[in-house]
């Protein structure tokens, strides 16, 4: 794990297109191959401060999946920004340009390509939270001595990256050459894998059609028909997940507890009991309401709460309020044991399963993390819900079976390579199929879509950016929903994040980018931040408001 507080967070947007953008001549002539394995890896290797700055402290109190103590949104966050521009474009570029230089150059041209992915992959991410931001012009300081990047416009970042996608596809999907070169190993990722490559870049064209819903659906529906049409298509089984693993790799560690614990929210944790989910045990551990507890309470004549309902078959798993201001009796449990007697002490809220998501942090040696770049589950839903709403052709039921069924899988290999609870054994046909047939499961002809958006919200544990777009962008979990409430959060949720002024040399652009959005420069609270959006999310509900 980085240290925290002393991380590439600090670094300002002159060392990005200075100092980073180093000498390209340094290596004459690099394998191009081992270039990629390095951008590739720091898709995932940037995230250990962004996992607890960002994500267990923000992005999932905000989108309800998780409760903990709040704490203010520090300059820690948006380490992805500097991610992009220091770790992980420099080496995609030197790429092409060595592939440029090479006589037989149309050999590469697959290797080539999927660099454009990976740009886009990770710039998706970054425009989530800062709108416009340097792409066209971004290595300009490495090739040409410029460090003044213009910032592009989300709306021409999205287009680019679409050119960039389809582009990307139509060389991918071409017929191998006898004398095409490939990465083999050093692809990380898919092991040089093409069809896999353009799967991704699908499902990447189906995560920009999400974001441009609320500015321009016309846009959306194409975008889904192009990939509907698609020979390939996205990612739609868990065989194609884009999941980075290394046993050298674990970047939460022991700060999985940093600050403070984290639990299942009420509204969460009583949803996956009420369709009895089977991943309830994999993202959340049993309180110590289990065993003989019941006998020890009626022995020393104990009354349990009245949140506990002791004939709840899943009572070991019980959440706290994602607000710990509001006037709810489990907040008192979070940290408080309820006491039988001195010998008897039991802890009430369940926490998150922090084997789960990091499986050494207790100074294990066994077990390993997994990163979720991009997943079937997340692709099938996003499916559904397209077709559910008439954006394209298809049974959206069966979209939506294949997306809580890639759901439940995905979890399940994460767990087994974690050394964690698991949502079955043996095959998991038996469970998945009674979760699919329950009666707040299966499709009713009547909230088909909000059970699509709440399964969506479900699978996305392991994403907390696409987490947050989601809840951001449709409104949903509902406030007043009578199926999947959202709980009372009252504070301000920001809608975006900051860059820091990047000094004299690139000011004039960074400003010029600021004003056109209508941000406020150089602000960093929560409230400010909650009433400026990136352009895609203009026109978005706000948090809970769905339609």
């Amino acid at each position: 794990m980085a240290t925290l507080g002393s991380s590439v967070f600090a670094v300002s947007c002159t060392k990005d297109f200075g100092e980073t953008n180093t000498n390209p001549s340094t290596v004459v002539n690099p394998d191009v191959k081992f270039l990629l394995t390095y951008s590739e890896d720091q898709l995932a290797v940037y995230q250990g401060n962004e996992w607890v700055w960002e994500s267990f402290e923000q992005m999932f109190r905000f989108t309800q999946h998780f409760s903990s103590s709040p704490y203010e949104l520090t300059s820690n966050a948006n380490s992805r920004y500097n991610a992009y521009y220091a770790n992980i474009l420099p080496n995609l570029f030197e790429i092409r340009r060595q592939i440029e230089l090479k006589a037989d150059k149309a050999d590469y041209a697959k290797m080539a390509a999927v660099t454009y992915v990976i740009q886009a992959l990770h710039g998706i991410k970054v425009t989530d939270m800062n709108g416009s931001i340097p792409y066209s012009e971004a290595m300009k300081g490495r090739y040409e001595g410029a460090y003044d990047p213009a910032f592009d416009s989300q709306e021409t970042l999205f287009t680019t990256w679409l050119s960039e996608l389809n582009g990307a596809i139509t060389t991918l999907s071409a017929p191998a050459t006898a004398t095409e070169k490939t990465y083999g190993a050093s692809d990380v990722l898919y092991k040089g894998d093409w069809t896999k490559w353009v799967k991704l870049a699908n499902t990447l064209k189906l995560r920009i059609a999400a974001r441009y819903e609320n500015q321009d659906v016309t846009k959306t529906k194409a975008i889904v028909a192009e990939v509907l049409a698609n020979g390939i298509g996205p990612i739609t089984s868990i065989e194609d997940n884009l999941l980075y693993t290394n046993t050298n790799f674990e970047p939460i560690g022991g700060a999985i507890n940093y600050r403070d614990i984290k639990y299942g929210t009420i509204a969460l944790v009583d949803f996956m009991k009420k369709v009895n989910d089977p991943r309830i045990g994999v993202y959340f551990n049993p309180n110590d309401l289990v065993g003989s507890y019941k006998d020890t309470v009626e022995k020393y004549g104990a009354t349990l709460p009245s949140f506990i309902d002791v004939n709840d078959p899943l009572v070991q798993f019980q959440g706290g309020p994602v607000d710990w201001t509001t006037d709810a009796p489990q907040t008192n449990y979070f940290k408080n044991a309820f006491v039988v007697s001195p010998q008897n002490k039991y802890m009430l809220i369940s926490t998150i399963n922090r084997r789960f998501y990091a499986p050494r942090y207790d100074g294990s040696t066994t077990g390993t993390y997994t990163e979720v770049l991009a997943s079937a589950g997340e692709t099938c839903l996003l499916l559904a819900e397209f077709i559910q709403k008439g954006y394209g052709s298809g049974d959206a039921e069966e979209w939506y079976k294949k997306g809580v069924e890639a759901s439940i899988r995905t979890m399940n290999k994460i767990a087994i390579t974690a050394g964690s609870t698991t949502p079955y054994t043996g095959t998991g046909v038996s469970e998945i199929n009674a979760y699919l047939d329950g009666a707040d499961v299966k499709f009713n002809g009547e909230n088909d879509l909000e059970r699509i958006y709440i399964q969506q919200h479900l699978n996305l544990v392991r994403q907390p950016t696409e987490a947050y777009v989601f809840c951001r962008r449709t409104g949903y979990p509902k406030k007043t929903s009578e199926y999947y409430g959202r709980e009372v959060f009252n504070e301000p949720i920001p809608r975006r994040f900051w860059i820091n002024d990047p000094g004299e040399v690139n000011r004039a652009n960074w400003s010029a980018a600021y004003e056109e959005q209508g941000f406020t420069p150089n602000v960093q609270d929560a409230l400010t931040l909650s009433q400026e959006r990136v352009w895609y999310d203009k026109n978005a509900p706000a948090f809970g408001e769905g339609q």
